[in-house]
Order: structure tokens, then C-alpha cells, then sequence
């Protein structure tokens, strides 16, 4: 016999402008289960999550909880109600201080009325007590802009957990996080379900998904495709329920010819970060960097864009050398780069997809004292039809779109600079299995134009089904390079660790 749910969706339809994000969603989870809710960016999850938490009011429908219909109308009440979220693009204050952060919205008062202050010996004491709880070694004072993204994501983990929520909902937690920590918050999860929280879990990530999914519901365009226990599925029917069409090759790199030199790096170093890093790209081929995290990989494509300063080293585009001291310098060059974290430096969050695309090519549309607007629009359209972007207008706020349009947003916007070479710092973290497959084909077919493209990835599969070379770092060092004949996971991971 079923138990009865403890939180319930029933016929929830919310709609934006000319988009209908969920159509008549019926959505339920039990007591001490994990339920994965999969589908495309854009299918509705987060939307469908946001309800539940308070950010959106649906149009139609309802919620139940523990039986109770429920109106919840902002994110505080959600938590009054036992129910936490954790988002999959970190919002958070840089100035802020760990202790500040774990604690923000719900500090301890001290005194008596007309006289209460916060209690801040309560705050770190109990700050050191969760941090230690979860075998975190980050001083509580220290500020949120001194961590990386790992670092903030186990923070709002931790934030969560700490709060005794009986519902706990969690879009793509390790979209930024290392394997050690996707073990831990398996770990964690596992722990919390066999203490009766109900678990909501977003994510693309099929291994992930399998591993700890009691309850699995597919959307597609809005709409519940599908919802049944995790054993009544397989990867390829979950895949192929969620892009509603049979993916038979995740990658679809095509081989390249052996072409001149577009882009060469020298002896790059700087100071305790990388050393004598020198490789080459070739025109039409795509390079893979893989390494574990901290290896160095993005501090290397940030120094080549301008973003941090290089010691020493040479770079080269097309045979001639070139200085970069800013960014400037290497958009003049012809060199790009994509980021690895889109929501920090890629996006501008409340500016629209047209102003998104245009930003990084003004010196374009800018001339003669004004603005031309109607050349800017047209140049826009273009790009975003050849990559297919999907955006109800040119004028929708970019943090309307799905994450993986988005990322076509943010690629539009370099390919707009006519770049020679690319670096793809993560272009497919937090996206769909179908969105991937989007950006591969924008990849080959860039490729085909006779660009350099370099593509940084935590995602081993990924690399080597895209790439024609693999350069490995390791401690800021580069420790081979890995022609497609010789790929293999193991032969990566074994130069990734060398000592």
C-alpha cells in the first residue's frame, strides 16, 4: 500500500510571457525518499520547485501538505513550512562572512525589547558546530568572496541540513563540486532519507540520478511525461523520455585533418599557480584540458584572456605575438573565452538576451556618436538562429532562459567577435543531455569553420568524445598530452595524479 505523500502538487499551471512554463503538473513525494525530477533545461523543473518554495505563485492549482492544502507565498514561509531549497546558481553576498551566511535570515536575538541585538557568540558557535558536523575546515569569518564555487556550494548544503527541514529540495548540488563531495552529499542524502526528510533532487547527471533516485518523474515542455520507481527505468529511457527523440551518438565529433598552427602557448607561468605550461591548438581541432580540481586548468585560459596577470611565457595567434595584458588585448587577438560559472562572470542577469549578446562587441554597434540599434538587432537574430536560441523575445531578461540557452546566449555573444580560438571553460555544466548535444554540434560545426577550440571539463566522457587531443595538468603543470588513438579514462586519471 502507498503512504500518503508528505507535500503535493496538483494541477499547477504557471505562465509567462508567451511561454506557458507548466501545464497541469501533478507532482508528489513521500516521506524518506529521494524523488529525481529529470527533463530538458526549460522542461519546467525549477520553475515546478519555485512554486513549491514561494518565489512563484502559480496561476492555477494547488499544494498539499501532509494532506493540508497550503498557500505559500514567499521563500520565508516555505521555511516556516519545513521546506528548503538549494539553487543551482548560487545567490549569495560576497562581503558577507561564512558565519554571516549560514545564518542569514534566521539569526539569534539577544536583550529585552526596545534593546535586542544579534547574538553573534551564538552565531559563531554555532557556525564552528555545523562546519565541523559536516568536516568542513573553513573558518567561520572568513568572507564568501575568498571561496570558490565548490567551497559555497557545500555551504548552502550545509545551510539547508542545518535548519531541520522535512522537505528538501536540491537543483543540480553538484554541478559545481568535486567528486570527493558528490560522495559526501551522496553519503548525506542517504543519511537524511533514513531519517525521513523527503528529498527532491534535480539533475542530468544519470549516474548520479540512479545511484540515489527512489521516485523518478520526467518533464518535457512543461508537462509530466512520466513518474514511477527508479527500477522501472533504464539511462536510455529516461534520455529519450526527457528530449523526446532517441540520442544514439552523444558526441558527434567528426575527424579533422591536420591544419597550421592557429594558437600557441609558451612557458605560461605565474607565481604558485602553473609552471612552463606551453601546447597548441590547430585550426579546425578541438583540445581538451583535463585535470582534477585545482590542477590549474581555468587559471591557465584566464591568464591567456586577460583576466589575471601572466610572470612570464609567449602566446602566439596565427604565427604572430601577441602581448595580453587585458582582456581587450586577446579579443583583439582573436581569442575568447566562455566561462566556467555563467551566473558570476558570463551573465548579466536582469539585462536582456540582445543587450547579452551585444556586450562584448560594442565598439560594432557604437560608432559615430550613437547606438545602431537596428545593425545590433540584425547581428543578433542571425547568431541566434544559426545556434538556435530559444527566447520568447529579443527583450526577455536573460535569467528567464533555460541554462543551456543561456550558454548559446553567451556563445553568441563571442562568435559575434569573429574569434579565431575559443576556450570553453565547463560549456556544458548544469545543462541537459540535449542542450550538450546542442553545444557539440555548435562545437563541431565551429570546428568545420577552421576555429581553435579549447575545451576545459571535469567530464571525462565528454572530453574524449569531443576532442582530437588531450592535454592533463596537475598541480599547475602539464603532464602529457593524449593523441584520440591513445584515450582511455584510466591513462587520464593516472597523468592527472602523478606526483
Amino acid at each position: 500500500m502507498a503512504k500518503a505523500p508528505v507535500i503535493e502538487l496538483r494541477n499547477i499551471r504557471k505562465t509567462f510571457p508567451g511561454v506557458v512554463a507548466l501545464s497541469n503538473v501533478n507532482f508528489a513525494v513521500e516521506r524518506g525518499t529521494v524523488h529525481v525530477l529529470c527533463g530538458e533545461n526549460g522542461a519546467g523543473k525549477s520553475t515546478l520547485m519555485k512554486v513549491l518554495d514561494g518565489i512563484y505563485k502559480a496561476d492555477e492549482g494547488e499544494i498539499l501538505l501532509n494532506g493540508v492544502k497550503v498557500e505559500i507565498a514567499n521563500p520565508q514561509q516555505a521555511r516556516d513550512l519545513g521546506i528548503a531549497m538549494i539553487f543551482q546558481e548560487l545567490n549569495f553576498v560576497p562581503e558577507m562572512t561564512v558565519e554571516e551566511h549560514l545564518f542569514l535570515g534566521n539569526e539569534p536575538i539577544k536583550g529585552i525589547p526596545g534593546f535586542r541585538r544579534v547574538d553573534w557568540r551564538t552565531i559563531r558557535k554555532g557556525a564552528l558546530e555545523m562546519l565541523a558536523a559536516e568536516g568542513l575546515s573553513y573558518p567561520p569569518d572568513v568572507k564568501l568572496r575568498n571561496l570558490s564555487v565548490s567551497d559555497i556550494q557545500m555551504l548552502e548544503i550545509t545551510k539547508a541540513v542545518s535548519r531541520d527541514a522535512d522537505i528538501l529540495i536540491m537543483d543540480e548540488p553538484t554541478s559545481a563540486i568535486t567528486n570527493r563531495e558528490v560522495d559526501n552529499l551522496m553519503r548525506k542524502i542517504d543519511e537524511l532519507r533514513k531519517k525521513g526528510l523527503a528529498i527532491i533532487y534535480i539533475s542530468h547527471k544519470m549516474d548520479e540520478i540512479f545511484r540515489i533516485a527512489d521516485q523518478i518523474t520526467i518533464l518535457r515542455d512543461g508537462a509530466v511525461v512520466q513518474s514511477r520507481p527508479a527500477g522501472e527505468y533504464d539511462i536510455d529511457k529516461v534520455i529519450s523520455l526527457m528530449v523526446g527523440r532517441t540520442i544514439t551518438n552523444a558526441y558527434p565529433k567528426e575527424p579533422v585533418e591536420p591544419a597550421e598552427v592557429v594558437f600557441e602557448a609558451k612557458d605560461l607561468n605565474r607565481a604558485g599557480v602553473f609552471h612552463n605550461v606551453s601546447f597548441t591548438v590547430r585550426a579546425g581541432e578541438i583540445v581538451g584540458f583535463a585535470g582534477l580540481v585545482g590542477a590549474g586548468r581555468t587559471e591557465v585560459a584566464r591568464a591567456i584572456f586577460g583576466l589575471d596577470p601572466l610572470d612570464s611565457g609567449r602566446i602566439f595567434v596565427r604565427g604572430a605575438e601577441t602581448r595580453v595584458r587585458s582582456v581587450r588585448d586577446s579579443l583583439n587577438s582573436g581569442v575568447v573565452m566562455l566561462s566556467e560559472d555563467r551566473r558570476r562572470y558570463g551573465i548579466i542577469p536582469m539585462r536582456s538576451v540582445e543587450e547579452n549578446a551585444a556586450l562584448g562587441n560594442l565598439k560594432k554597434y557604437i560608432y559615430g556618436g550613437r547606438l545602431h540599434a537596428a545593425k545590433e538587432r540584425a547581428e543578433v537574430l542571425e547568431r541566434f538562429r544559426v545556434i538556435d536560441v530559444k527566447t520568447p523575445s529579443l527583450e526577455t531578461p536573460i535569467q528567464s532562459l533555460s541554462g543551456g540557452n543561456q550558454q548559446k546566449v553567451l556563445l553568441s555573444k563571442w562568435l559575434l567577435a569573429e574569434p579565431r580560438v575559443l576556450f570553453m571553460d565547463e560549456p556544458t555544466r548544469g545543462i541537459d543531455v540535449g542542450a550538450k548535444f546542442e553545444i557539440y554540434k555548435i562545437m563541431v560545426g565551429l570546428a568545420r569553420q577552421g576555429k581553435g577550440l579549447v575545451m576545459i571539463s571535469s567530464e571525462l566522457p565528454e572530453l574524449l568524445g569531443m576532442c582530437d587531443r588531450v592535454y592533463v595538468m596537475g598541480k599547475g603543470r602539464i603532464r602529457g598530452v593524449l593523441s584520440a588513438d591513445q584515450f582511455s579514462q584510466e591513462e587520464v586519471m593516472r597523468l592527472a595524479t602523478l606526483a
